[in-house]
């Protein structure tokens, strides 16, 4: 969904990845934010009206959540709406592409998605493009792979007893994009048949457009710098921090949180650059126990301010 608004009023356009039809948007937002959208087909027919609260967050983006109704108003549907932090000054737009499978025989099933940058001539986010998609591509792979061997493993006198199939899921979300980078998270979530429980990571893609290069974290830092220490330094802190807050109820211990967020860059491998700072992801069982869910870390720049290379890919989102 893209929304332009202007005083009171708000118009744009949405589209179901599915159908891919472009769908007219045109309404209001009052003082107290109260938003009305009217949509539209391509003949002009309404076919539906989004209500709800325009609202923003610490960090500045846009939500707004309500309900979407048909025009005649005889069911209701929740949704929420949650700007991404695109700032292309080249008309450049991000679309999702999917890998999607099901394979009856090995009962899998595979949906995977992944950004796509289009709308200009240039070509110059191509070899974006082509990484995101071997990222992802790549973890299908794997999967399908692992489907294989875990089939050939099965005895042909055993009895199934299975009744849920494997699957993987990949979703992502934007961090950042600029005309000079890009940073994407994708978050990863698989269970194979017969599993205790379903098992999720996640992977990132910092991108330097202009170079045409993936961006490593030492990148962002002065020649020599001592980041990982000042990181590491902060992410424990806030971890501990957040671990006393919650008190009994917290599983998160001094040994666990040390060892998964010490000074080493193999606990700092899952990174995305937002507005604010560097923003790390700690996977299940990194700093926690499982049931204790993965982790997250916002540093903010004004932690790493003296060590962040002034002229690089940061330098200007510094403060």
């Amino acid at each position: 969904m893209k929304l332009t608004r202007k005083g009171e009023k708000v118009s744009g356009s949405y589209y179901y990845q599915k159908i891919g039809t472009r769908i007219d948007l045109k309404g209001t937002i009052d003082k107290d934010s109260n938003i009305t959208l009217e949509e539209y087909d391509a003949t002009g027919k309404q076919t539906g009206i989004f209500k709800g609260v325009w609202s923003t967050d610490g960090d500045g983006l846009i939500g707004i959540a309500g309900n979407w109704t048909p025009p005649n108003g005889d069911k209701k549907t929740v949704f929420s709406i949650h700007q991404e932090p695109i700032n292309f000054s080249s008309g450049a737009e991000i679309t999702s592409k999917s890998i999607k499978e099901t394979n009856k025989k090995l009962k899998y099933e595979i949906n995977a998605e992944y950004p796509v940058v289009g709308g200009v001539p240039d070509g110059r986010f191509d070899k974006f493009n082509q990484e995101a998609r071997n990222l992802v591509a790549g973890r299908v792979a794997e999967f399908r792979k692992q489907m294989v061997e875990q089939s050939k493993e099965k005895s042909a006198t055993d009895v199934e007893t299975e009744t849920t199939g494997s699957d993987l899921g990949v979703g992502y979300e934007v961090r950042l994009a600029t005309d000079d980078l890009i940073s994407v998270k994708f978050d990863i979530g698989s269970y194979y048949q017969g599993a205790a429980h379903p098992n999720s990571y996640t992977n990132v893609l910092n991108y330097d457009v202009k170079a045409a290069k993936v961006i490593k974290l030492a990148d962002l830092f002065k020649p020599g710098a001592k980041y990982l220490q000042a990181m590491s330094s902060h992410a424990v802190r806030h971890l501990k921090k957040q671990a006393q807050a919650k008190g009994a109820d917290s599983m998160l211990d001094d040994e666990w949180i040390g060892r998964g967020a010490g000074p080493d860059i193999m606990n700092y491998q899952s990174w995305t650059i937002t507005r604010k700072g560097l923003g790390i992801n700690f996977d299940s069982y990194q700093v926690a126990p499982y049931a204790a869910g993965p982790q997250y870390v916002l540093i903010p720049y004004s932690a790493l301010k003296d060590l962040i290379n002034p002229d690089g890919l940061v330098g200007q989102l510094v403060k």
